[in-house]
């Protein structure tokens, strides 16, 4: 165990947060996963579980292999990655399938596994805006240039995302107009983009109503979740309705482990509404503890911030680490119907490789630039990104 803490840098209490709430959602799984084996009739809720800690391992050797690479590298990777990540969105929209259930063809299939294609996107995206902001921290930005160079990339992959799903590209955008604006990009020009990205968000709207085909539910999805959260009625109603018996029945202490009711009912209750769960199993108790650890990680990604040494460090871990628990927050306030129906998991806690895989890439980030030494702006922010290549082969 010794040898074993030898080798992990960085911030120790992410990697506590890590190990705690990984431990906690094996039960949580193992639970809720009888709806999927009783009511839907497939696999075992054994054979759930060995897939869950299997995704959890991969994520820990994740981010063990993430934070051993020096944080100045991600710079140059994320340019290397854009291409890679449209090319990739684009197949998932000619290609993609759909899982669980869900109407939105957002997986592709690599070696036999699903893949959300979104979730590495946005985990691109966030590293290239940090990057541009960083190397432009001793310039007027000047918003013509920054068109072409910073908007025209976040429009492209957000429009490629949005038509499959919505919250994850809403996420971004808010993300990356608040790294922008910590980042010193000018207070008026946001205040266009934002216009902008709602008007584009109109004519996404107008044009899948008008060619219903090409894009087939995704509106009246949008629509249908909206209403269900206002009104009684509908799929997403009667989950949420679950989702509140369930919180309902919890009470302070909850039923116990394993001893949820309406796990048989919720169809999501292994990812969007594993919260629902936990809270009727472990009762307000365990809701309160779940809450306190994604804040208590919230205070650790700006304790890793203040003691940056970099501007592209700082930007890093604010782009890829707050979205880690803002994802969280969305998931618990979904499931207690403060928020319609967004298809969020609960970090680290929900079932699906995608996601645990995801934020563990982000926490390895977040560790490596914990564990960096001081490093000068000029040595992360190569213009050349091929030079990673460079230095890998030397």
């Amino acid at each position: 165990m010794k040898t074993i803490f030898q080798h992990i840098k960085g911030d120790k209490t992410i990697w506590a947060i890590f190990a705690i709430l990984s431990i906690f959602s094996f039960m949580p799984v193992y639970s809720a996963s009888t709806n999927l084996v009783y009511v839907v009739g497939s696999g075992s809720t054994l054979g759930y579980l060995a897939k869950h800690i299997f995704h959890l391992i991969m994520g820990f050797a994740i981010i063990y292999g993430v934070h051993k690479i020096p944080y100045r590298y991600f710079s140059g990777g994320s340019v290397l990655m854009l291409p890679v990540i449209i090319v990739l969105l684009i197949f998932t929209l000619a290609q993609g399938t759909t899982i669980g259930g869900a109407n939105a063809s957002r997986w592709i299939r690599i070696g036999g596994l699903g893949f959300q294609t979104s979730t590495l996107a946005g985990l691109v995206l966030m590293v290239y805006v940090a990057r541009y902001l960083a190397k432009n921290k001793e310039n007027k930005i000047k918003f013509k240039e920054s068109l072409l160079q910073l908007w025209l990339p976040v429009t492209v992959v957000l429009i490629l995302i949005l038509p499959a799903n919505f919250s994850t590209t809403a996420i971004i955008f808010m993300m990356i107009l608040i790294v922008a604006f910590i980042g010193g990009y000018p207070l008026k020009q946001i205040g266009i983009i934002l216009g902008a990205g709602v008007l584009v968000l109109a004519i996404f709207i107008l044009v899948a109503k008008a060619f219903p085909d090409a894009m087939p539910n995704r509106v009246q999805t949008w629509e249908s979740r909206i209403d269900s959260f206002f009104e009684d009625g509908g799929e997403d109603s009667y989950q949420v309705e679950k989702a509140k018996i369930a919180i309902a029945k919890g009470g302070t202490l909850g039923l116990g482990p394993g001893k949820s009711v309406q796990k048989n009912f919720l169809p999501q209750s292994t990812s969007d509404f594993i919260y629902a769960i936990i809270v009727e199993e472990y009762g307000l108790v365990g809701a309160a503890v779940i809450v306190s650890i994604y804040f208590l990680l919230l205070f650790r990604i700006f304790v890793v911030i203040r003691k940056t040494t970099t501007i592209f460090g700082m930007l890093l871990v604010l782009g890829v680490g707050v979205p880690i628990v803002f994802q969280a927050t969305i998931n618990m306030a979904v499931a207690t119907n403060l928020f319609p129906v967004t298809g969020q998991t609960l970090p680290l806690i929900s079932s699906g490789g995608t996601s645990i895989w995801m934020t563990c890439f982000a926490l390895g980030m977040i560790l490596s630039v914990s564990a960096s030494r001081e490093e000068t702006e000029e040595d992360i922010l190569d213009d050349n990104p091929l030079n990673i290549l460079h230095e890998t082969v030397d």
